[in-house]
C-alpha cells in the first residue's frame, strides 16, 4: 500500500537536533520495507501534543486523500494524547496505521489514545505536585545565577564547542549553497518550497533528518556571511 509519514516532535529544540525524529523515522521506514509499503511523502510537525491544530498533520491527511494512501506514524502518542482528537480523526474516514501496533482495531486504538491521554494527564499532575511540595519546603527552583553558575572550565569548554558547532554548520552551509540555488532557479525563493525540493530529492538536513524553513533560511544566512536574509 502507499503510505503517507507522520513524524511530530514536541519541541523546537527537538525539531533541530533530530531528536526522536530520526526513531520515527527509522520505526515507519522498517514497517514500510517489512510490509513491502511505499512511502509516497513524509510530513513533520514541531508542535505539542495537546493542540489539535497542526498544519502539517492537515497536509498529510490531504496527501493520503490524493494518493489513496495509509497514515502511517510511528507511535500512537505521537498523533495526539488526546482521545476526542483520535476519534475525530477516526471518523473523518482517512485510514492510518501506528507501527508500534499495526494489527490494532478501531476498539483497540480508542483503548491506547485514551491510555495515552490518561498518562498525559497523570504526569502533568505528578509534576506540578512535585514542584508544589519542593517550593513549600523552600527549595529554589531554577538556577538563580544563570550561566553565571558554570565554573570557568566548563565556560571555557563551551566557549571551545560553540566554535567548533558554527565552522561545521559554516561548512555545511557553503556545501549545500549551490544546491540552494539551483532550486530557487526552478521552485522560486520560498524557503518553504525550498525545504520540500530538498526533502523531495533526499537531501540530508544538518541534523540528518528533514529539511524546515527555518534550517533553509539559517543555511542562507550562514552562506551569505550573514548579509543576505534569505528567501
Amino acid at each position: 500500500m502507499n503510505l503517507i509519514a507522520y513524524y511530530r516532535v514536541s519541541t523546537d529544540k527537538q525539531g533541530r537536533s533530530g531528536l526522536g525524529l530520526a526513531a520515527q523515522e527509522s520505526a515507519v521506514q522498517q514497517h514500510a520495507t517489512s510490509g513491502g509499503h511505499r512511502i509516497v511523502a513524509q510530513f513533520v510537525e514541531v508542535e505539542s501534543g495537546k493542540r489539535a491544530d497542526r498544519p502539517q498533520l492537515a497536509a498529510a491527511l490531504a496527501a493520503c486523500r490524493l494518493h489513496r494512501a495509509t497514515l502511517c506514524i510511528a507511535k500512537l502518542d505521537r498523533l495526539a494524547r488526546n482521545l476526542a482528537f483520535v476519534a475525530n480523526l477516526m471518523e473523518s474516514g482517512t485510514d492510518f496505521v501506528a507501527v508500534d501496533n499495526p494489527t490494532a482495531n478501531r476498539l483497540t486504538i480508542h483503548l491506547l489514545a485514551a491510555i495515552a491521554e490518561h498518562e498525559r494527564e497523570m504526569i502533568s499532575q505528578r509534576t506540578k505536585a512535585a514542584l508544589a511540595a519542593a517550593k513549600a519546603r523552600g527549595v529554589r527552583l531554577g538556577n538563580p545565577n544563570g550561566a553565571a553558575a558554570l565554573m570557568p572550565g566548563h565556560r571555557e569548554a563551551a566557549v571551545k564547542g560553540g566554535a567548533v558547532a558554527r565552522e561545521r554548520a559554516d561548512q555545511r552551509a557553503a556545501q549545500i549553497l549551490p544546491i540552494l540555488q539551483q532550486l530557487e532557479l526552478e521552485v522560486g525563493g520560498s524557503a518553504v518550497e525550498l525545504a520540500k525540493a530538498l526533502n523531495f530529492r533526499g537531501v540530508p538536513a544538518p541534523a540528518g533528518g528533514v529539511w524546515y524553513p527555518e534550517q533553509v533560511r539559517r543555511v542562507w544566512r550562514r552562506a551569505k556571511n550573514w548579509s543576505f536574509d534569505g528567501p
